[in-house]
């Protein structure tokens, strides 16, 4: 029984935990609005609510039912507790600017999906403040519990040997059967604002810092003028941040003042921001600003339309290379570090077609292999514009997985197994040393045995 066990926790235990730690906190469903404790760890509790959560997004994904399933989440979620329990031993803690960060890219792109922070709160029935204050203990765990995982698995690798024992492993009639993948590139180009632009930016900071220095609300102001939708809420309040965590211009500017000062209009990579230092304590302080981002004009578009097909006429008359192009001058962060190329989650330089933004998708199936489009204009996710030219490298054919054509896409799988082990090694080791407590209830899932 035990054996089963073990192998039941080596196939569910899943090093990422963002399925279990995600908005469905703020889910209003009566079916899942359950405030019983089932479990303690140390001084952290396991709700009903989080389990049943957890259970219906495992069912949403069309995986089966059974106590086994439920039996593998509530296992999840206490090792989750145990890891947070162990980064208190282990001093492992994430900055609350850091998930301020995460949280903000996460509002953000809620933004998108809803068509605005007015649309997320009516979709809630919370005011933007409240939908933030509930998922920011969420985040913040989930960030400690991805570093203490990081922790007990850094530097684990797997070599030739154990991917090829681990795919012999795998029963024939279990191998995945892949749908058509394609190798797409591409090289992006973001206008940047002109000198017009930014004075006139700068023109408006000026007036609105006067503004301020005349007795204006700074809260009312940062919620009118400022585009950091993650401050604006809040008055354009930041929290405490320490050296070296914000843009050098602005922490700069905020150390040069004393509390209460407000500074002239401050450049950094985001824009122009008027900054108002509220309290410096140690080597950390604490500011608002508001933050206007100058914006591209026509002329500066066509500058970045032009920039970016010359690039295209270099890389067609061979003086560079695809790949060493989009290194070298691709804006976009994601893809430019791998030569341009869309990566699947293991890394591959190749993606399921129908993964692709639908704009690429309708391009290629246009083109030839090996052909590379003219510049493109498109809008990117945070509703601005830029230009990208996409070459198309190769298309591969629907297959049963086999170690010629995926071998990297199975040696994530394996190092995926190994980590899993460390982990569930750790947990049956660990678990001896705190306090582990599971509602009667769940006594059939044996987690403190």
């Amino acid at each position: 029984m035990k054996k089963q066990n073990r192998q039941m926790r080596l196939r569910f235990i899943v090093i990422s935990t963002a399925i279990l730690l995600s908005f469905s906190g703020l889910a209003q469903d009566s079916e899942v609005a359950i405030d019983k404790i089932i479990a303690k760890v140390d001084d952290y509790i396991i709700l009903k609510s989080e389990l049943e959560r957890s259970y219906l997004d495992f069912l949403s994904r069309g995986e089966a039912r059974g106590s086994n399933a439920k039996c593998n989440i509530l296992q999840q979620l206490v090792v989750n507790k145990m890891l947070m329990a162990q980064s208190e031993i282990d001093s492992i803690f994430v900055d609350d600017s850091e998930v301020n960060l995460s949280l903000d890219r996460r509002m953000s792109v809620m933004a998108q999906q809803f068509g605005g922070e007015s649309e997320i709160e009516r979709a809630y029935g919370k005011s933007i403040t409240q939908i933030r204050a509930e998922i920011f203990d969420n985040i913040k765990e989930q960030l400690t519990i991805q570093r203490m995982q990081s922790e007990l698995t850094s530097g684990m690798k797997v070599t030739p040997s154990e991917v090829k024992k681990f795919f012999k492993n795998i029963p024939q009639d279990s191998l995945p059967y892949f749908s058509t993948e394609v190798s797409v590139a591409q090289i992006v180009k973001e206008p940047k604002p002109g000198k017009s632009q930014k004075d006139k930016v700068r023109n408006l900071m000026l007036d609105i810092r006067e503004r301020l220095e005349r007795g204006e609300s700074f809260a009312a102001l940062a919620k009118q003028y400022s585009q950091d939708p993650g401050s604006a809420a809040r008055g354009g309040e930041l929290g405490f941040y320490s050296r070296g965590e914000l843009a050098p211009e602005y922490e700069a500017a905020s150390l040069s003042m004393s509390p209460g000062e407000i500074s002239m209009p401050v450049e950094t990579q985001f824009g122009y921001h008027v900054i108002q230092l509220l309290e410096k304590r140690g080597n950390t302080y604490k500011t608002k600003h508001i933050l206007i981002s100058p914006q591209p004009n026509q002329e500066d578009y066509k500058r970045a339309e032009n920039y970016i097909d010359s690039i295209r006429t270099l890389i067609t008359l061979d003086s560079i290379t695809f790949q060493s192009a989009a290194k070298e001058h691709s804006d976009d962060q994601q893809t430019s570090s791998a030569g341009g190329y869309f990566q699947d989650e293991t890394g591959a330089l190749r993606i399921p077609a129908e993964q692709l933004d639908p704009n690429i998708f309708f391009t290629i199936d246009t083109m030839k292999i090996g052909n590379i489009t003219k510049p493109l204009r498109f809008q990117k996710e945070d509703g601005s514009y830029a230009f990208r030219i996409i070459y198309y490298n190769n298309k591969i054919a629907p297959h049963q997985a086999n170690l010629n054509d995926d071998y990297q896409k199975i040696a994530a799988a394996s190092l995926a197994q190994k980590r899993n082990l460390k982990i569930s090694n750790w947990f049956d080791k660990a678990r001896g040393n705190v306090f582990i407590e599971v509602d009667p209830e769940y006594d059939y899932c044996n987690l403190t045995n």
